[in-house]
């Protein structure tokens, strides 16, 4: 990339760039500039001089954790040589030829689309926030173009910071330029263990090391194939868990963390485990692994071990990617070992990803052969079984189909058998305590969904249940709340499809009368539309089934997916 070094006091001059050493001097760069790096004195003296109050004159722009994960990828150096988000030639290079327009290879768009009214036509910098507001970066834009697709980085993300995911690709614009770092970022736990590459490669020192990058907890031969060929290359091993966007099987990047740093009690000493937050992107598994390669090069590889994707085959990678081969289990000796080596008939394969969720969900023993003691007990603490676990219960249907019926009756049930926790988020308490104020339009009718889905998901956080209520009539709202509350435990959608011309003729509250009168704007089945579920779970018309049919319903629905006590799990999650 071709972006000038400038410092942030530059950036942040009213008469910027005219003004800026790096447009005077002509060596492309603040004559202060030394690094990218900004240390707690450089902050607290910006402070103490107006930088601080500059940064809050500008525009600012709260990331979405795929976006946010980028900036610290671009800050620490991770993706060098980048320093900023791509130009459009940058794009269109990679996406052709896989390279960057000066032939250095790359296998993936580095871009950030945001609103066309985060950053107006006129203004030259943008400050990008952490989700708590804070800002940890100016972009000095130096090119603003369509967001013709969807935006690689967004693939994998939801949750709570999905922040554009609500916006049409029409409505979003691509912005260019040079991230300037403001502060250290502060969030996320294992904050001392996320070491910049620099630092890594520092603590290295010279010799081969093999990188293992991961999404999913190690386990038995994980460890076996990593000491086998770490041995060969006389290589130190760097394990490099990925924490945004989420982990297999235990979800949680903190528990896929201390999943991974319980495996290293069986590894050789020496081994570093550096978390690191490269965004999931919905590419080939090929420019995923090359991606990957880059990543682990920038922290002092010299090898990856891939065990998780397809290898790169013809494709140029910044280390040598490496695969174990075939393994199993010798049942003979006991030991992970090349298939080549175990006499036949005495082999035994891998648990796959579904039947080791499958004995997490039902509570069994990890069986030892498998994953150490230490790695299986943070599989069942980020894992618990279903019946311990937390849930989100979210009916939705019309106004008058017997939602919030249902939802009183299946708490009033769930209360009597006494071994869960119930929270109902329906009635007045939801109207008074977090819909107040609001209107019925689209806008205030998602936030209204979002509010109730942040208190369901921090109940379900603590292993409780939580009965929600609402029309709920976007399937876009219903999704984001389904994301949230599969950060912490499970999700069930319940489909209360009871026919519009029924619950109209119920109308015991008067509303379809007022709203065929014109007296309520935007009312859900006269007005605005209701989008049928395509994804419940299960699904209860309550014109031909009655009120305690439709709780058995839902019991059964609990019971046979495992999530109440002599259930058995297997249902939908």
């Amino acid at each position: 990339m071709a972006y000038r070094a400038v410092c942030l006091a530059c950036l942040l001059r009213p008469e910027y760039p005219q003004a800026c050493p790096a447009e005077k001097g002509g060596t492309g760069s603040c004559a202060h500039v030394t690094g990218n790096r900004r240390t707690e004195v450089d902050v607290t003296a910006e402070a103490a001089s107006g930088v601080v109050a500059d940064l809050a004159s500008l525009p600012s722009w709260t990331l979405d954790e795929s976006q946010l994960a980028d900036l610290e990828m671009l800050l620490s150096g991770a993706f060098a040589p980048l320093t900023g988000f791509m130009m459009s030639a940058e794009v269109a290079a990679v996406c052709e030829q896989g390279t960057l327009p000066d032939g250095t290879p790359w296998p993936v768009p580095v871009t950030l689309d945001v609103p066309g009214n985060a950053a107006p036509s006129a203004q030259r910098r943008l400050v990008l926030n952490d989700p708590e507001g804070t800002p940890l970066a100016v972009l000095d834009i130096a090119e603003r173009s369509a967001a013709l697709v969807p935006p690689p980085a967004q693939a994998g993300a939801g949750g709570r910071h999905a922040r554009t995911a609500g916006y049409p690709a029409d409505a979003l614009i691509r912005l260019s330029g040079q991230v300037v770092p403001c502060r250290e970022p502060e969030h996320g736990p294992f904050r001392q263990l996320r070491k910049p590459p620099a630092t890594v490669r520092a603590e290295l020192g010279e010799g081969p090391v093999l990188a293992f990058v991961t999404r999913r907890p190690l386990n038995a031969r994980h460890i076996g194939q990593l000491r086998h060929l770490a041995g060969q290359l006389r290589a130190r091993l760097l394990l490099l868990p990925l924490i945004a966007g989420p982990a297999e099987v235990v979800v949680r990047p903190d528990a896929l963390v201390r999943s991974v740093r319980a495996a290293t009690r069986h590894l050789p000493p020496g081994t570093l485990v550096v978390p690191v937050p490269l965004a999931p992107r919905d590419v080939a598994q090929e420019q995923e692994v090359a991606l990957r390669a880059l990543v682990a090069a920038s922290y002092g590889a010299s090898h990856l071990f891939n065990d998780e994707l397809s290898a790169p085959a013809g494709r140029v990678t910044a280390i040598p990617v490496m695969s174990a081969g075939d393994w199993a289990y010798d049942r003979a000796a006991e030991v992970w070992r090349p298939l080549s080596l175990i006499e036949p008939g005495t082999e035994r394969a891998d648990l796959a990803l579904g039947e080791l969720e499958d004995l997490l969900d039902r509570g069994e023993e990890v069986p030892a052969w498998f994953t150490p003691p230490a790695v299986a007990a943070e599989l069942r603490r980020a894992r618990p079984p279903r019946s311990e676990r937390g849930l989100v219960i979210f009916l939705t249907g019309l106004s008058g189909s017997g939602k919030s019926t249902i939802a009183r009756g299946l708490r009033d049930a769930l209360s009597e058998r006494g071994d869960r926790t119930v929270s109902l988020l329906d009635g007045d308490l939801v109207r008074e305590l977090l819909s107040a104020g609001l209107t019925f339009s689209r806008d205030d009718r998602d936030l209204n969904i979002a509010r109730i889905g942040f208190v369901a998901t921090e109940v379900a956080r603590h292993g409780g249940i939580a009965i929600c209520a609402p029309i709920a009539p976007y399937a876009a709202a219903r999704a984001q709340v389904r994301n949230m509350a599969r950060e912490v435990g499970d999700f069930l959608l319940v489909h209360v499809a009871t026919p519009a011309q029924v619950c109209e003729a119920r109308d015991r509250k008067g509303l379809y009368a007022k709203a065929r009168a014109g007296l309520i704007d935007n009312f859900t089945g006269v007005s605005d539309p209701y989008e049928e579920p395509q994804d419940a779970e299960l699904t209860i018309d309550t014109s031909v089934m009655s009120r305690q049919q439709s709780i058995d319903a839902v019991l059964r629905l609990l019971s046979m997916g495992g999530w109440l006590a002599g259930g058995e799990p297997g249902g939908p999650a």
